[in-house]
């Protein structure tokens, strides 16, 4: 199982409107940012190792379709291999997963949590971050809510 994890903001962010920031270290051993997520987010956060994409002409393509730190991440994401990119916009995940990258949300984030113990329920997190205005469409909900048998 892929133990290291790239993000872009939204996962971030979306953690720290619910004060849980805590759960990305505990569910990857390392998790990438590249330094467009690190201007998006303005928080240092000691665990978040941050690595330039050296592939800039993938970059400035990408970002023909998405925001900077999206497309940063996707191609940060090509260039290290084994890893989750964890990107929440449907058009970006379009891209990164014909891009053959293995990807999840901030809710797939939270499933994989509680499959390893480290979450005991994440229905309280889902609801909490619906409270803090993070868009969740509702068939992510039910969905994440029937995996995690806590329909």
């Amino acid at each position: 199982m892929t133990r290291d994890a790239v993000t872009n903001s939204t996962c971030l962010i979306g953690l720290e409107r619910i004060g849980r920031l805590d759960l990305l270290p505990q569910v990857f051993s390392t998790v990438f940012v590249p330094p467009a997520v690190v201007a998006e987010v303005r928080s240092p956060l000691s665990w978040l190792r941050v690595q330039a994409v050296q592939n800039a002409v993938a970059v400035t393509t990408l970002k023909t379709q998405m925001d900077a730190g999206e497309a940063e991440a996707i191609a940060l994401a090509m260039e290290l291999g084994d890893v989750l990119l964890i990107l929440d916009d449907k058009k970006a995940r379009r891209v990164a997963q014909q891009l053959n990258l293995k990807v999840i949300g901030t809710v797939g984030m939270l499933l994989r949590g509680k499959r390893q113990g480290v979450i005991a329920e994440i229905k309280p997190l889902v609801l909490a971050l619906l409270q803090a205005d993070f868009r969740i469409s509702e068939r992510i909900v039910r969905e994440a809510l029937w995996l995690s048998g806590e329909n």
